[in-house]
C-alpha cells in the first residue's frame, strides 16, 4: 500500500488532490492542514513526512501583496519550510511533489518560459518560491518534482474565476486587466496531473526536476473573466478591458505568466487541456460550487 502526504490540505489544490486520491483504494492517504502541520518546525516535518511514500505540498504562504511586506515571514514559509520538507524527504526516501509559481520569472518574455528558463522575479513572493525550488533541487536532485502553476481556481474557496462572477451579482460592468497574459488553471485537472506524475515517479517514468502545471494556450483576465461569465449565463459584455495601472498593488505582478510543457513527454504524459476546455469541464463539474451557472 503506497503512503501518502498532502500538506496544506484544506487548501483549494489540496482539497482537489484528497478529492482524486480518495478514488484510489490502494492509497494509504494522510491529510495535514497548517493547524496538522507547520512545515516551519523541523521535528513535526521530519514525524509527519516517516514511513511515507510520496509527499505533495501544497502549502504555502500565498499572500503576494502581504510578502511584499514580509519578505523574511513568506520566505520562512515558501523557502525555508521546503528546505525542512525536502530534507524530511531525503531522509524518509519519500519523493516529493512540490507546488511552486509562475512569480519565479520576470514576466518580460513575449514566448512561453521554458522549464529550464533562468528565474529571475520580480517580488518578494517571487524571491520566496525561488527559495523553495533552491532548496528541492538541492536535497532531492533526483526524487524531487517541482510543478509550477499559475492563475488557479476551482471549485474550493476564494478565487479570481469566483470573485468576478459574485461581483457580477453587484455591479453592472466590471473592469478587468486586459495586459496580463497567462494560463488559467483548473485546480482539478492539476490535482489529476500530480497524481499521475507521482505514479509515474514511483514507477520509475518521470525523470525529477521541473515541470510546468498550467493548462495549454493563454488569454488575459479580461479574456477569462468575458469566458466565465459566457459559460455562467451571464453577459460577457459587462466586462470591460482596462490597465494594469488602474489598479496599483504593493507587489508588482508579471505582465507575461505564459509557461512552455515539453518536459511532461518525458514522464510520458499530455500536457494539460486548454484553458477553455478546462474552464468549460470546471463549470460543469460535479466539485463543490464556487463556479456556479445563473439559474
Amino acid at each position: 500500500m503506497t503512503r501518502i502526504l498532502v500538506t496544506g490540505a484544506s487548501g483549494m489544490l489540496g482539497r482537489d488532490l484528497l478529492g482524486v486520491l480518495d478514488t484510489r483504494p490502494d492509497l494509504t492517504v494522510t491529510a495535514a492542514t497548517r493547524a496538522d502541520l507547520d512545515i516551519t518546525d523541523a521535528d513535526a516535518v521530519r514525524a509527519a513526512v516517516a514511513g511515507q511514500d510520496v509527499v505533495f505540498n501544497t502549502a504555502a504562504w500565498t499572500d503576494v501583496d502581504a510578502a511584499e511586506r514580509d519578505e523574511a515571514a513568506a520566505t520562512a514559509v515558501n523557502g525555508h519550510g521546503v528546505a525542512k520538507l525536502a530534507q524530511a524527504c531525503a531522509a524518509a526516501g519519500a519523493r516529493l511533489v512540490h507546488l511552486s509559481t509562475d512569480y519565479v520569472f520576470p514576466g518580460d518574455a513575449d514566448t512561453p518560459y521554458r522549464e529550464d528558463a533562468p528565474t529571475h522575479p520580480i517580488n518578494a513572493y517571487g524571491r520566496s518560491k525561488v527559495a523553495g525550488e533552491q532548496a528541492v533541487a538541492r536535497f532531492l536532485p533526483d526524487t524531487g518534482y517541482l510543478v509550477r502553476t499559475a492563475w488557479l481556481y476551482g471549485g474550493h474557496g476564494r478565487n479570481f474565476v469566483s470573485t468576478m462572477l459574485g461581483l457580477a451579482a453587484t455591479r453592472d460592468h466590471l473592469d478587468v486587466v486586459d495586459d496580463q497574459h497567462g494560463q488559467p488553471t483548473w485546480s482539478y485537472a492539476l490535482a489529476t496531473r500530480l497524481v499521475a506524475l507521482a505514479d509515474a515517479a514511483l514507477a520509475g517514468r518521470a525523470p525529477a526536476g521541473i515541470y510546468h502545471g498550467t493548462c495549454s494556450g493563454q488569454t488575459t483576465w479580461y479574456g477569462l473573466t468575458r469566458a466565465a461569465f459566457a459559460l455562467a449565463g451571464l453577459d460577457p459584455d459587462r466586462v470591460r478591458p482596462t490597465t494594469s495601472d488602474r489598479f496599483p498593488r504593493p507587489a508588482p505582478r508579471p505582465a507575461y505568466s505564459v509557461l512552455g510543457h515539453d518536459r511532461w513527454a518525458e514522464a510520458g504524459l499530455p500536457p494539460l487541456p486548454d484553458w477553455r476546455d478546462a474552464l468549460s469541464d470546471a463549470f460543469d463539474s460535479a466539485t463543490p460550487p464556487a463556479l456556479r451557472k445563473v439559474a
